[in-house]
């Protein structure tokens, strides 16, 4: 599986641990930086456009951010199309997320849960199938207020 990965500068040793963890999986990782622990503060909103643009364009299955909570990344990767973005605190909701919302961008926090938690949330969203059915249905009324949106947002100038 490609998987893209980011972090604002809360997340760069974390970041780092688990992109080595994911090509252990046999994954395809996609690091979109930042490169160096100690990098001053970096905009999330920035990594979070590079990693959910790739999901969002068909470039990547799957995509990671990690930030201090998590949310920011979330509400940015959000924004685009086809994107299920949410940050991911217990194995309950990495599981759920995956089963019942195909979510296809996992945000996580690197200041609030440890690395371990961490490694074990990311194996249990990656192992969990999304299940389909009632489900699909509501993500495709998701899918079709989004494309209602974009439809009446470009009438918008």
């Amino acid at each position: 599986m490609i998987i893209y990965l980011g972090s604002d500068h809360h997340g760069i040793r974390t970041r780092l641990n688990l992109c080595g963890y994911l090509r252990e999986l046999g994954h395809e990782v996609i690091d979109v930086g930042p490169t160096e622990e100690g990098t001053a503060s970096v905009d999330y909103p920035d990594i979070a456009e590079r990693v959910a643009g790739a999901v969002s364009r068909g470039e990547a299955e799957r995509g990671i951010l990690i930030c201090g909570t998590g949310i920011g990344m979330s509400i940015t990767a959000n924004k685009f199309p086809g994107v299920r973005a949410a940050p991911i605190v217990d194995e309950f909701s990495a599981q759920m997320s995956r089963r019942h919302n195909d979510l296809n961008v996992l945000c996580l926090s690197a200041d609030t849960l440890t690395e371990t938690m961490i490694s074990r949330l990311v194996e249990v969203w990656l192992k969990c199938a999304f299940v389909g059915g009632r489900h699909q249905r509501r993500n495709d009324k998701i899918a079709a207020i989004e494309a209602e949106q974009i439809k009446e947002n470009k009438h918008i100038n």
